[in-house]
């Protein structure tokens, strides 16, 4: 599993912006629960999160635009240029959100200033997606590009947990009265810092050969040239994608939620029980990009599709009757594994059925659709079930996404052969 020395030190500058991208991402997930009556102060909890969680989608449908902007950005000027470019953004928005004052100060003010901020974390995830996807699997070896690019979720997943131990921490130094009036803006506001420190760090990271090795007379890099010569990955993109957001954010974003609205847990014991996952979740990583650099891409993603549609139902229906933190831990984990078959090396298969010049577009844009369509709104259309008092109807629902991403991951080629990341 030899890498020299500067790809080693770029694949892990890259990860590094990737885990503060994603917690400043995540930071809004995990202190929505704190911080939805600053912002939306009437109503029970449940329409309260439906509030934060609706804006919390909104972040979603912003992702295409950023993927489409941001994409061609990266296939025209660099990987690493938009790199830089997303993170910047991210930390304008999470500064945004640090210093909003709440409803009670400027009215519904508040509520719109919060999602102008998450419309610009929005656009900044949706390019960090394609950007880093490409960039992590470009910059891999040929024979190890599971493994390698699987550190883009090992970084990511890095970030939630990142997101959940602040949370942690700002949950064993205030009280709740103290987090839920201003506790929670030092989250955001450490995340505006951490995104400036990282943007400077990736201006200095060496471009892709893949990006260089270009000539200068490349076609360029347009939505209507990826609809025209790659239609077909196009969709399955864009559906696959549909499928594994869904089931990410449900069982890494959602899950935290449910522990407490319907499990009945307390919010400091769900928030231990997901990072005790989370952690699992992110070590499995790296292991099953291995096992795709083995045995294939297609063998992970049947098992993850099949396997995901046998489980969810059981997994939800135990979870809701579940009232000790260990065995919702054990059940947790079953899903969880599952997932890692997929999420190891989802940016990787979407990288490798692309050519260079419109590598970065082709992995971001059809992505974000499926993504926003399915990811962002898990988690309100979860709340939404629970609110009409038809919970279980959820746990049908993931199951059918997944039944149509599985149909996609059987038309997809093995891309361990036919990869179009041609540099070794």
């Amino acid at each position: 599993m030899a890498i020299d020395a500067k790809r080693l030190k770029s694949i892990v500058g890259g990860s590094a912006g990737n885990l503060v991208e994603w917690y400043d991402w995540y930071a809004y997930s995990s202190l929505s629960l704190y911080f939805a009556a600053t912002f939306f102060p009437k109503g029970n909890l449940t329409a309260q999160l439906m509030g934060t969680g609706a804006i919390f989608a909104v972040g979603f449908v912003m992702r295409p635009i950023g993927a489409y902007w941001m994409g061609r950005y990266a296939d025209t000027h660099g990987r690493k240029a938009g790199l830089a470019l997303s993170v910047g953004l991210m930390c304008l928005g999470s500064l945004m959100i640090a210093l909003v004052p709440g409803y009670a100060v400027i009215g519904v003010a508040a509520p719109i200033i919060l999602v102008l901020a998450r419309m610009i974390q929005g656009l900044s995830v949706g390019g960090e997606y394609g950007a880093s996807a490409t960039y992590l699997s470009e910059m891999a070896t040929r024979d190890r590009r599971g493994f390698w690019s699987s550190f883009q979720y090992v970084t990511l997943i890095g970030g939630q947990l990142t997101a959940l131990a602040v949370t942690l921490l700002l949950q064993a130094w205030l009280s709740k009265t103290e987090l839920s009036s201003w506790g929670w803006r030092l989250a955001f506001a450490f995340g505006a810092v951490l995104a400036l420190i990282v943007y400077v760090l990736r201006r200095r990271l060496a471009e892709t050969a893949s990006f260089e090795n270009q000539s200068a007379d490349r076609p360029k890099s347009s939505l209507a040239a990826l609809w025209k010569a790659h239609p077909r990955e196009f969709l399955l993109v864009m559906i696959i994608s549909a499928g594994g957001s869904c089931t990410f954010y449900t069982y890494t974003t959602y899950l935290q939620k449910f522990l407490v609205n319907t499990s009945g847990f307390e919010i400091q014991t769900a928030t231990q029980v997901m990072t005790a996952a989370l952690i699992v979740y992110m070590i499995a990583q790296p292991v099953f990009g291995m096992l795709a650099d083995t045995f294939g891409r297609r063998p992970m993603l049947l098992l993850f599709g099949i396997g995901g549609m046998i489980v969810t139902v059981p997994v939800f229906s135990a979870l809701a009757v579940a009232h000790d933190p260990l065995v919702a831990f054990a059940i947790i984990l079953v899903p969880l594994m599952l997932l890692s078959a997929y999420t190891s090396i989802s940016a990787l298969v979407k990288a490798e059925l692309f050519p260079a010049h419109i590598r970065a577009l082709g992995v971001a844009f059809p992505y974000a659709i499926g993504n926003a369509a399915f990811g962002g709104t898990a988690e309100y259309v979860a709340l939404w079930f629970k609110n009409a008092s038809i919970e279980a109807a959820f746990y049908w629902y993931v199951t059918a996404i997944l039944a149509c991403a599985t149909i996609a991951f059987l038309m997809l080629p093995e891309t361990k052969r036919t990869s179009l990341i041609l540099e070794d």
